[in-house]
């Protein structure tokens, strides 16, 4: 794994959590060494800030794709703000968790990253302490929702909302994380039940 963030207290931190499972390569603090290293070392994975000074944790990304690589990805950040979160996923960054989670939580994001599948934290996804209100979901997620509940697949979703289709996975599994269900169709009859989804919608 390879930790980029330019608060090195915060980094070593995260690579003495780290250190139980993975190996770590040396620290990187400025994020114009990023796209270099990785050509180099060929991580398994790449855990990065977002706000750095020179080039920020998103750009090093794009640069990493530019040299024809796919390193599954994951943003630790203090950043949650939902248009960020957006763009994350829509240039491939499959997790995104935010740097006040517990540790456990860092590491369920890597382990679902590296088997290809997209984390984002759920308290990006506020909740009830029981199930989400109508109130709680933002616009994007809402539209995502009713259009599952259509039963159109994340690739006509994608489409019809002029996104990426993993960025529609990762909607989709943010939702069913703030659902506590395992599946789409939990997902619908969930929403449904709570009256988040109506025939109007």
């Amino acid at each position: 794994v390879l930790i980029v963030d330019d608060h090195r207290i915060v980094a070593e931190g995260i690579a003495e959590l780290l250190g139980a499972q993975y190996t770590v390569l040396p620290i990187v603090t400025d994020g114009t060494l990023v796209p270099a290293l990785v050509v180099k070392e060929r991580p398994d994975i790449l855990l990065t800030d977002i706000a750095m000074p020179n080039v920020s944790g998103l750009e090093a990304y794009r640069q990493i794709r530019r040299h024809g690589l796919d390193i599954p990805t994951v943003v630790l950040t203090m950043h949650a703000q939902a248009a960020m979160v957006d763009e994350a996923l829509s240039i491939g960054i499959r997790g995104y968790v935010l740097k006040t989670a517990a540790g456990e939580e860092l590491l369920l994001a890597m382990k679902e990253v590296l088997r290809g599948g997209t984390f984002v934290s759920p308290s990006l996804w506020p909740r009830t302490a029981e199930k989400p209100r109508p109130s709680d979901l933002t616009p994007r997620q809402r539209e995502v929702l009713n259009l599952l509940a259509t039963g159109l697949r994340s690739r006509e979703i994608a489409n019809k909302l002029n996104l990426s289709v993993r960025t529609i996975e990762a909607h989709r599994q943010a939702l069913m994380q703030a659902f506590q269900v395992r599946n789409g169709v939990e997902l619908v009859n969930a929403a449904t039940h709570l009256g988040l989804i109506t025939p109007n919608d």
